[in-house]
């Protein structure tokens, strides 16, 4: 049975509940951080680096700028990649301290094509990065296509067309370039992804299995 996407999205809801504090932060910023830090790498290691940065009082961008990579590389080495994620880090905090006056959420007064072209340019802010900080941080309705999103729409056997741009736009499309519902959705499919559809999926249970196409080809 083909489902749509609001309708995926609407059996997780009834199987997770609406997800709350699914991105655990004090400030915008500390969302941008943690965006650059999870890359190639688990959250339990990003929450270390971010408790180790905020006891320091480094979770500001000029308060970062002015540590230096040094002292950064140290409190976000078990991120792995220590050395470029600290670039990548200081350069952030340098853009957000010369362009928006420290303080990221005046990012805002730009239209998001604009950010999401400007962030683009940033040493390490690649799409998921990008699309992670517009719709985390400024809650702007850009969808972030992860890995768990990936595998999730191809054990479903939903085409939403080829390549990261075209799959952000049809869940843009299909919730009405709201914020809110985006993220809920992504959250949802990231934790559908970490309890049932693992890499070694456990399928037993799973509210989608009637829709599964790799349940429907482990059968053949």
């Amino acid at each position: 049975m083909a489902l749509s996407i609001s309708e995926v999205a609407l059996l997780l809801e009834q199987e997770y509940g609406s997800p709350v504090g699914w991105w655990s932060a004090e400030t915008p910023f500390e969302v941008a951080v943690g965006a650059i830090l999870t890359q190639r790498t688990s959250w339990a290691n990003v929450e270390s680096s971010i408790d180790a940065l905020k006891r320091e009082g480094l979770l500001t961008p000029s308060r970062l700028v002015d540590a230096g990579g040094a002292k950064v590389e140290m409190l976000v080495r078990r991120t792995g990649f220590y050395r470029q994620k600290s670039k990548y880090l200081l350069e952030l905090a340098s853009y957000v301290q010369d362009e928006y006056g420290g303080d990221l959420l005046n990012m805002s007064r730009r239209p998001q094509y604009q950010l999401r072209e400007e962030l683009l340019k940033l040493r390490g802010v690649g799409p998921e990065t990008a699309d992670s900080i517009l719709l985390y941080a400024l809650s702007m309705p850009s969808f972030v296509v992860d890995a768990y999103t990936t595998r999730f729409l191809a054990r479903l056997g939903l085409d939403l067309g080829q390549g990261y741009d075209s799959i952000k736009q049809s869940f843009e499309s299909a919730f009405e370039n709201d914020s809110a519902r985006l993220s809920k959705a992504h959250a949802l499919i990231v934790i559908h992804c970490k309890s049932r559809c693992r890499t070694i999926p456990v399928c037993n249970g799973c509210p989608l299995l009637c829709s599964c196409r790799l349940e429907a080809e482990q059968k053949e």
